[in-house]
């Protein structure tokens, strides 16, 4: 069908909810937000999807939720009996419309006798993980859509190791998804608060329960907390999301009683009304946190999303302003720690391993070799981190240490197999406490990392190209990349591309090896001076990234370096 046929569907839908109707008249009056609302269905990719609120195939509604949880249900028939009896749980976050998809999503799961538990309120993207495997679920559901404005929701679906779903089952899943041509025709069971399905349980405060008695096991040393938590000032803010309920209790669990909510961003707000995007890595998104870090002298500010799986940080300086970590920084501070502590008290693992992305810093790599502990790349997607876990505990190669992303993710302990921000709150207040005991904040420590390792400087330049040519574009863009190699970026000269779409490592004098990782649309380029450039497009929404990462003895030239490098980048896009 056009895309024209597809609203006019929509148009004679008898049982259209209220808003979305109006939203189609709304629509009615800007035929070009019309066609981008019907032209195409929302991106099922890697095991889900995001986008904007509203009424069409191109849109979060509950039509779409409706078709991605019919597909993961056929999905789910294939299986054996067994795996089909354990059900699904599901979770959603603060944003608009967010209990509702929960909901929806489980009538259909039901409407195929399928159990589905379905969390009372809302809660954090980690708990939904370790949820999965506490309950023995073949699937999860969290409906979020991270960090994006407000105008957005998404959709997020998890296998059974509570890891979000693996390449494999994820292209299965997808197919399910676009075998569905009309939405609007999936049955879903009756339901109601009188008249409940016998196949939705609400889940309660069980479940939080088990994890803040599993988070114990985050803190390494206690009686550095014992002796330093009720000093350590620390500013929490949740970003309006779902972080104060668990980071709140796991902080005074751990000991930590300086912590202060930041309390207008404490409050769940789908508006996010104090901040322009919920994104921890900006700096608009700690003005609040500074302001109240500011006025209590605190020495650690953290900020996690609406989600609770990505958590960004703000040191103080020592002139008493405050700066925000990179994602790499932030992982930097934890390695070093992770690893000092645990050789210290002598409980480093002979066959430690520590995972991160193939877009991360390598300052990562620099202390893990000092410390004679195995360095992992997996692809982007921390769906790769736990499929290297389970990996671990199946064949007992290596025993996980700690696991990252540059883009604000990290796991300290694998009862759950996605990024946790409550996690990473308790350890790097532990880390904060350590340099505390030393008269110190964490910039000392990371100008100690530097000292040590070199400086590494990082920056991701993200281009959204949306709409219907948006996609032709980025492919296109990738495409050049490929059939005209860069030979340099800023002067630098590239020794090696690695090619991920290929699966091979192509050197300066045509020569070439194969990489060792499922396939992906990813092109790095290896400098001579070991700084390197990434460039892939994002797998949930219509951006693509170019990742720079620049080493050097001094500050100075490492950020002259990362100047240089985006200059070439900025004349590749243009």
């Amino acid at each position: 069908m056009t895309w024209q046929q597809v609203y006019k569907k929509w148009q004679e839908q008898p049982d259209l909810p209220g808003a979305l109707k109006a939203n189609l008249a709304e629509l009615a009056t800007n035929p070009e937000q019309l066609e981008d609302a019907f032209y195409a269905p929302l991106e099922f990719g890697t095991a889900g999807m995001r986008g904007i609120l509203g009424a069409g195939i191109n849109r979060m509604n509950v039509y779409t939720v409706r078709q991605a949880t019919e597909g993961l249900a056929r999905f789910i028939e294939t299986l054996d009996e067994p795996a089909k009896s354990r059900g699904v749980v599901i979770a959603y976050d603060s944003r608009h419309q967010s209990p509702e998809f929960g909901l929806e999503a489980a009538r259909v799961l039901a409407n195929h006798q399928i159990k589905a538990y379905v969390f009372e309120s809302l809660r954090p993207t980690p708990e939904l993980s370790f949820a999965v495997r506490e309950l023995n679920c073949v699937a999860g559901i969290m409906i979020t859509a991270s960090h994006n404005p407000a105008a957005y929701n998404g959709y997020k679906v998890y296998g059974a190791d509570g890891g979000q779903m693996p390449p494999q089952d994820a292209d299965a899943l997808t197919t399910f998804v676009r075998q569905i041509d009309n939405p609007l025709a999936i049955k879903i069971a009756a339901h109601s608060d009188q008249s409940p399905s016998e196949y939705i349980e609400i889940v309660g405060d069980k479940i939080d329960t088990t994890y803040l008695e599993n988070i114990k096991s985050v803190s390494i040393d206690l009686e550095l907390i014992k002796e330093y938590g009720k000093e350590l000032k620390l500013v929490f803010t949740p970003l309006h999301g779902t972080g104060k309920m668990l980071g709140e209790r796991a902080l005074k669990q751990a000991g930590f009683e300086q912590f202060i909510l930041e309390p207008a961003q404490s409050i769940a707000d789908p508006d996010f009304t104090t901040v322009k995007s919920p994104n921890p890595e900006e700096l608009s998104a700690f003005e609040y946190a500074i302001r109240l870090g500011q006025a209590e002298g605190a020495d650690l500010l953290v900020a996690t999303d609406p989600d609770a799986d990505r958590l960004g940080a703000a040191v103080r300086l020592p002139d008493g302003t405050y700066q925000v970590l990179t994602g790499n920084q932030i992982g930097a501070l934890l390695i070093q720690y992770i690893l000092t502590a645990k050789q210290d008290a002598g409980v480093l693992p002979a066959n430690g391993a520590v995972l991160k992305s193939i877009v991360s810093s390598e300052m990562a790599t620099a202390i893990c070799q000092k410390f004679d502990v195995e360095m992992i790349n997996v692809l982007t997607g921390f769906k790769f981190i736990a499929e290297k876990i389970e990996e671990f505990e199946q064949t007992g190669s290596h025993t996980f240490i700690f696991g990252f992303e540059e883009s604000y993710g990290y796991l300290v302990k694998s009862f759950v197999r996605d990024k946790d921000a409550i996690q990473t709150l308790l350890l790097l207040a532990e880390v904060a406490a350590f340099y505390k005991k030393k008269g110190q904040t964490l910039y000392d420590g990371l100008q100690a990392i530097f000292a040590e390792y070199g400086y590494f400087e990082e920056k991701t330049i993200s281009v959204t190209m949306a709409g219907i040519e948006g996609a032709a574009k980025i492919n296109a863009l990738m495409a050049r990349a490929r059939t005209e190699r860069a030979t340099d970026f800023g002067g630098i000269a590239v020794v090696a591309t690695e090619d991920f779409a290929a699966q091979e490592r192509i050197f300066g004098d045509g020569s070439k090896e194969s990489i060792d990782l499922p396939k992906a649309n990813v092109l790095k380029y290896l400098l001579e001076d070991g700084s390197w450039v990434a460039i892939r497009p994002s797998g949930t929404e219509p951006k693509i990234k170019f990742y720079i990462a620049a080493k050097a003895e001094t500050q100075a030239t490492v950020s002259q370096k990362v100047v240089e490098i985006t200059k070439a980048i900025e004349l590749l896009i243009q």
